[in-house]
């Protein structure tokens, strides 16, 4: 099952159980998805594939972090609530990502295999990684765990 296929069955779960909320959310998913799809038309691409849908969700993940620590500064918990609730919906989607030691482990092998000895030769590294762990991978934190590993 695809992933938008996926998303369009968590749509009618979510719609059948009267869950208002977790409705809002996955329908806020589609509508970006459609946007990103209809922005990709003069590319000459109908739908865009999952690898394309898992960054979008990703992207929807850090601009709700971002919100969530503006709105704490602000003092606006009750938004913040609801930007957590929705970061915690949209991450559903998300394959279980790389984390602790078995990122650790993948960076080592990825500096065995591409001879990477300096923070000069991260970028052999990092696409090492993405070709090996593609979706597994939250980029952020894998390039600061690959700088600390390459300048240690």
């Amino acid at each position: 099952m695809s992933l938008r296929e996926k998303l369009t069955a968590a749509v009618k779960e979510s719609m059948l159980a009267r869950n208002a909320e977790r409705t809002s959310t996955l329908r806020m998913i589609q509508a970006k998805l459609k946007d990103t799809d209809i922005a990709a038309r003069p590319k000459g691409v109908d739908q865009i594939p999952d690898e394309e849908i898992l960054a979008m969700l990703r992207s929807m993940i850090k601009s709700r972090r971002d919100s969530v620590a503006l709105y704490l500064q602000g003092g606006r918990e009750e938004l913040a609530a609801k930007e957590e609730h929705e970061i915690a919906v949209i991450s559903e989607f998300l394959p279980q990502t790389l984390e602790g030691a078995a990122l650790e482990a993948a960076i080592q092998d990825a500096i065995a295999a591409t001879g990477a000895t300096s923070a000069k030769e991260m970028g052999k590294v990092i696409g090492a990684l993405k070709a090996k762990h593609g979706a597994a991978l939250d980029m952020s934190v894998a390039s600061a765990a690959v700088k600390a590993a390459l300048a240690g």
